[in-house]
């Protein structure tokens, strides 16, 4: 199947599996089709799938994703011993592991093409994450602390694990509370990675964008914490802080004299 052929049968299974839908036109052009996909993705409750569908989801996302580039860790250089800075999609990055910003249900972004970290990151992995996500969630019995960290595979994303962790939401003036959950966040996330023997992760900008927390006190906090991580216990784990927007690369560069 060609990627055109790809797209329009999961349009039409997705279309299938949600009659109230079905009324939807479809687009003509490609983009629109493209978003469209997306869309009826990110909506789509957890649940299982059959294994044509899966196959064929697979096929159209991997090639997708190879289409964009990716990014493998010895394409990078470190600015620091053990340490990367890189800009650009997280979810084109070849590397042990990446950090999800994550909501307190841990299912992932709904809204139709949103442009959050958590709705790419489930909208390329492909609907075994949100299933996998909605499995844990369903053993736990109870929504996600803030600070804390869970690991999935990655599925269709060429990382091997997503590291999951729920940041604070800064509501008005930062206040220590928040500074130390966004460190329990960080420190979460690499317990995590060694605990199952990851030798490297990358680090989203974790509550910068949905959550308010301000760019430049949370590049500090993640900075300071990963090396403090990384001297307490003598951690060789490679960490790459991963931005997208080029406020963020600069306020990192200033931080990991990259200059």
């Amino acid at each position: 199947m060609t990627q055109q052929q790809r797209r329009q049968y999961l349009i039409q299974e997705l279309l299938k599996e949600q009659p109230q839908y079905s009324e939807i036109e479809i687009p003509q052009e490609e983009q629109g089709r493209k978003q469209l996909l997306r869309s009826l993705l990110n909506i789509r409750m957890p649940r299982p799938a059959g294994a044509e569908f899966l196959a064929v989801q697979d096929a159209y996302l991997q090639e997708e994703i190879r289409r964009k580039g990716i990014t493998r860790l010895a394409d990078l250089k470190p600015v620091q011993e053990g340490i990367y800075l890189w800009q650009g999609d997280i979810t084109t990055l070849a590397c042990d592991g990446i950090v999800n910003a994550a909501n307190s249900q841990m299912l992932g972004c709904f809204v139709p093409c949103h442009r959050c970290i958590d709705n790419a990151i489930h909208t390329f992995a492909g609907i075994q994450l949100r299933l996998a996500c909605a499995e844990l969630m369903q053993r736990q019995g109870r929504e996600e602390e803030t600070g804390k960290a869970k690991i999935t595979p990655a599925f269709n994303l060429p990382c091997r694990y997503v590291l999951h962790t729920v940041g604070p939401i800064v509501g008005g003036r930062l206040t220590q509370k928040d500074k130390d959950l966004l460190v329990s966040c960080y420190r979460s996330c690499l317990e995590m990675a060694e605990q199952n023997q990851l030798k490297s992760i990358a680090f989203c900008c974790i509550s910068t964008v949905e959550f308010h927390f301000p760019n430049e006190k949370a590049a500090e906090i993640a900075i300071e914490t990963v090396k403090g991580y990384r001297e307490d216990t003598n951690s060789k784990m490679e960490v790459i802080f991963n931005v997208f927007k080029e406020t963020d690369l600069n306020i990192y560069r200033k931080l990991l004299g990259a200059d």
